[in-house]
């Protein structure tokens, strides 16, 4: 038996990637052989039932002993066959070599972790890709990607480290103790990666990434959005950066209608607009003014051009964007009350952009910026779904329906 753990062993180690050694027509002392490893938790068996590709263990087996021996006795007429993995105790004696030294993820799974395992570190880990301009780096509702540029890829000039790709990367939250309407109460927010993909980094950016790692937390959860697609499976939901893109691309498809011109000058999300990375004065007004950009520097004066609507006072002065929408509406019918409901989101979105613009701050950390993103991206895409449902109502927009997912499920967080 011992020759058969090693020779699964060897495999596990050597392959290049923790692959499992395949086994399909094993039968009689062989098998044997196996089902004692199994039953004393030296060997693992994953199979299609594990996972659809079972040359890699994803995480440690969920199934029973007794499933995974029963998969074992079926060898010889099962449709595909299995893989062997030895288990972390099996690995515990193996000492693992030195070149793993500086790759601690390489090094964890050479004591058995599985691919698809999940580590947790701390928010901030993404700051250096996201200010690094060789790398692209993109934000998602519910997770992130960074690659190196391909010019740095292609120049020789760079350091082979930071040639590096991170495109499985996920947000992972621990909300048992927050409340939406206390601001002081913890989000805790992670990025999640995987253990395959972390090992696959250079030794530097291993070292990097290990230095941020936090502790398992017990009520630490991948967001179930961004853990349904590595499943394979489509969200069930949007998160709310996608909710203001998709709204301003619904209400320049209903303006351009009804108008002739879109009311946006772009409704592309830019790549580095999402969650702030530490609950910092400067991340929160860096976030603003993005913000504002997005909104009230996105509207576009021939639009309001278009409806007539002054672009000066009686005074002479330049009329913002935000007041000639007020005064769009205003033509419209709107009562004032609505209107100052409806744009009150955007103009405090204008109003904070404005005070670090005219003021020294000192860079603060405060937990509630993190509560004050969230519930400004709450309001801003209910304004903007209010404005698409009332250029909804105009005669050229009949029998226009949103995206199905416009109006479905939506994530706060």
């Amino acid at each position: 038996m011992q020759e058969l753990l090693k020779r699964v062993t060897n495999h596990y180690l050597r392959s290049g990637d923790f692959n499992g050694l395949y086994v399909h027509d094993e039968s009689g002392p062989e098998r044997e052989k196996i089902i004692a490893l199994v039953r004393d938790g030296l060997l693992q068996v994953v199979g299609e039932e594990d996972y659809p590709n079972p040359h890699i263990r994803p995480w440690p087996s969920k199934r029973s002993i007794e499933d995974q021996v029963a998969s074992i006795e079926a060898l010889p007429t099962s449709q595909y066959g299995v893989c062997l993995y030895p288990t972390p105790k099996a690995l515990a004696g193996r000492r693992t070599s030195r070149a793993l030294a500086d790759q601690p993820f390489r090094r964890a799974m050479a004591k058995g972790k599985g691919t698809l395992e999940l580590a947790y570190f701390r928010f901030d880990v993404l700051e250096v890709y996201r200010n690094d301009p060789r790398f692209r780096f993109q934000f998602y509702d519910f997770g992130a990607h960074a690659v190196v540029s391909d010019e740095v890829y292609l120049d020789e000039n760079e350091p082979e480290s930071d040639k590096i790709i991170m495109d499985h990367v996920g947000f992972a939250y621990d909300l048992s103790a927050y409340d939406r309407d206390d601001p002081s109460s913890p989000i805790v927010r992670r990025v999640c990666a995987f253990y395959g993909d972390l090992a696959k980094l250079s030794p530097n950016h291993q070292a990097r990434w290990k230095t941020y790692q936090v502790e398992d937390e017990e009520d630490l959860e991948p967001h179930p959005v961004w853990w349904a697609q590595q499943m394979g499976h489509w969200p069930d939901g949007i998160g709310p950066f996608e909710k203001i893109f998709l709204e301003l691309e619904a209400i320049n498809a209903l303006h351009e209608r009804a108008f002739g011109e879109r009311l946006f000058r772009s409704s592309d999300r830019p790549d580095d607009f999402g969650w702030i990375l530490r609950p910092s004065q400067q991340e929160y007004d860096k976030f603003i003014q993005d913000f504002d950009k997005v909104l009230s520097e996105n509207l576009r004066h021939d639009a309001f051009d278009k409806h007539m609507v002054q672009r000066k006072d009686d005074q002479g002065n330049n009329i913002g964007t935000l007041n000639r929408l007020d005064r769009f509406l205003e033509a419209r019918r709107v009562p004032s009350d609505a209107r100052a409901e409806v744009l009150e989101p955007l103009r405090e979105v204008r109003r904070a952009r404005q005070r670090p613009a005219h003021a020294l701050r000192r860079n603060i950390t405060d937990q509630t910026f993190i509560h004050r993103q969230a519930d400004l991206l709450e309001r801003v895409g209910g304004t903007l779904d209010q404005l698409r449902h009332f250029l909804q109502t105009h005669p050229a927009n009949r029998g226009w329906k949103p995206p199905e997912y416009l109006d479905g499920k939506g994530y706060r967080l």
